[in-house]
């Protein structure tokens, strides 16, 4: 098990330095770790789930599914989120998440939460900062599926996925990131059909703005990206960790 310590993502300059007791009750917190397969179900809708994650390494996805298979997915997961955060909250969670990547999780008691907003305020802001980064999160998504169109939602998506994923140190010297995401997994995410996102990405790579090939993403014209995309959705300089 991966000390609190010696984290790995501690050390990136996207995460905010924890040190002193802050990170002795994290250490104390952290009950292990636990790591699943791709296509593994992390947590379920409705369920009462008794853990929290913070995710150490892989990518995954949430989203809700109705009865008859159709699904939206809400975001993308990737190294540092905090899953199962409204299980903590209300006892159950609204939505599932799956690993598309082989994941590595932290594990926590979500009983000892409440410790945070008793002895720990400054980890107990850490644990709202989450919560209001995915509700703005979810307000951009909600108006690019509401009023955008299939080439501003696109876009939209690729710069906030690439975005992320280079402050995460995963983006090569190429200028690539390995993205598990499908286009089935876009068209499920901003409300389009497949044939309808199949157009759309090649229209954009035929314009020379993204390279997106076996996997590999790829933004070739990030201005021209920048002028398409509706939403500017500023990242905070330094992200809370736990």
């Amino acid at each position: 098990m991966v000390k609190c310590s010696d984290c790995p993502l501690r050390k990136l300059d996207v995460f905010e330095e924890t040190r002193g007791k802050e990170l002795e009750f994290i250490t104390q917190l952290k009950s292990g770790e636990m790591t699943v397969d791709p296509r593994t179900r992390i947590l379920d809708e409705g369920v009462n789930s008794p853990h929290v994650f913070t995710v150490l390494s892989g990518w995954g996805l949430r989203e809700k599914t109705l009865e008859d298979g159709r699904r939206q997915i809400m975001n993308f997961v990737m190294p540092g989120d905090l899953l199962g955060l409204q299980a903590a909250m209300f006892d159950e969670m609204d939505h599932s998440v799956e690993a598309l990547t082989s994941m590595t999780l932290c594990v926590f008691q979500r009983s000892d939460l409440a410790n945070l907003f008793h002895t720990q305020p400054g980890l107990a802001h850490t644990v709202v900062w989450h919560a209001a980064r995915g509700e703005r999160l979810m307000d951009a998504n909600l108006l690019s599926i509401g009023r955008c169109t299939a080439r501003e939602r696109i876009v939209q998506a690729l710069l906030i996925i690439f975005g992320k994923a280079e402050r995460l140190g995963l983006v090569t010297r190429d200028g690539s990131v390995d993205v598990p995401i499908t286009q089935q997994h876009i068209a499920d995410a901003l409300g389009l059909s497949l044939v309808h996102t199949n157009r759309t990405l090649k229209a954009l790579i035929a314009d020379g703005l993204v390279a997106w090939r076996a996997g590999r993403l790829r933004i070739i014209d990030s201005e021209g990206m920048q002028k398409i995309a509706p939403i500017e959705v500023i990242p905070p300089r330094r992200l809370p960790l736990i």
